[in-house]
């Protein structure tokens, strides 16, 4: 199920549907469909195509992916010990510091929000990287001060 959210987490910051997903994969969009729910599994060499039409790595779909062993909370808990499954470091992100994400759950979940999304599509549409700039400061100064608690 993980692997299918971040399939179509990718797919739509790439402003793709599911059918032009599965042209680029010669699968019909109903199967892109079943992936993203976790209705089927992706196997390996699916995974492979998916990250070629995605323009990720393959461990993009990995990412942020809760590790087994820990608790909701990431609090440890003792896991038994044997396969390299079980044993390995999790894999890093460019928002990862050691096992650490840099993004708590409440915010790493604004990244599969719609309007996220569109916002960065949006953004990014701006094709001065000047007014991009004030755009941004704009945002930032509409916004409340960072040491405000306040729910998104």
């Amino acid at each position: 199920m993980h692997v299918g959210r971040r399939i179509r987490l990718r797919r739509t910051l790439l402003g793709l549907s599911q059918e032009k997903l599965g042209e680029a994969l010669g699968i019909t969009f109903q199967q892109v469909q079943k992936y993203e729910r976790g209705a089927n599994r992706v196997g390996a060499s699916r995974l492979y195509d998916l990250a070629s039409a995605l323009d990720v790595p393959i461990s993009f779909f990995f990412d942020d992916m809760p590790t087994f062993g820990k608790a909701p909370d990431h609090k440890t808990q003792s896991a038994p010990s044997g396969g390299f499954a079980q044993n390995r470091k999790p894999f890093e992100t460019p928002f990862q510091t050691g096992t650490a994400s840099v993004f708590s759950d409440q915010e790493a979940s604004l990244f599969s929000r719609k309007e996220t999304i569109e916002l960065i599509r949006a953004y990014y549409r701006i094709p001065d990287p000047v007014v991009r700039k004030r755009v941004l400061e704009l945002v930032r100064s509409m916004a409340p001060a960072p040491d405000e608690d306040t729910s998104p």
